[in-house]
C-alpha cells in the first residue's frame, strides 16, 4: 500500500500555536481523499464547536491558555440571509 511509504500531508494539532487561521491546500479531490483516509483509519480531531457570537470569549480563552481543543466556529446557523 502506497500510504505506508509516503506522506502527502500533516495534520498539525499543536496547542501552543495560538493563532486563528485558515488555509487552502489541495483541491477537492485531495481533500476528499484525506477525509476518506481519516474515516477509514478512525482518525478524528478533538474540537470545541462555538457560535460566532462567542468569538471574543474564545479569543480571551486563547490568551489565558484555557483551551483544551481547537475551536471550530459554527456559522451555519448564524448567517443573516
Amino acid at each position: 500500500m502506497a500510504a505506508k511509504s509516503s506522506m502527502d500531508g500533516i495534520i498539525d494539532t499543536i496547542s501552543e500555536r495560538k493563532l486563528v487561521e485558515g488555509s487552502v491546500h489541495g483541491g477537492m479531490k485531495e481533500i476528499q481523499e484525506m477525509i476518506d483516509f481519516a474515516a477509514k483509519h478512525k482518525i478524528s480531531a478533538e474540537i470545541e464547536i462555538i457560535p460566532i457570537n462567542y468569538i471574543n470569549t474564545a479569543m480571551d480563552r486563547l490568551a489565558m491558555g484555557d483551551v483544551k481543543y481547537r475551536f471550530v466556529i459554527d456559522i451555519g446557523n448564524t448567517l443573516i440571509s
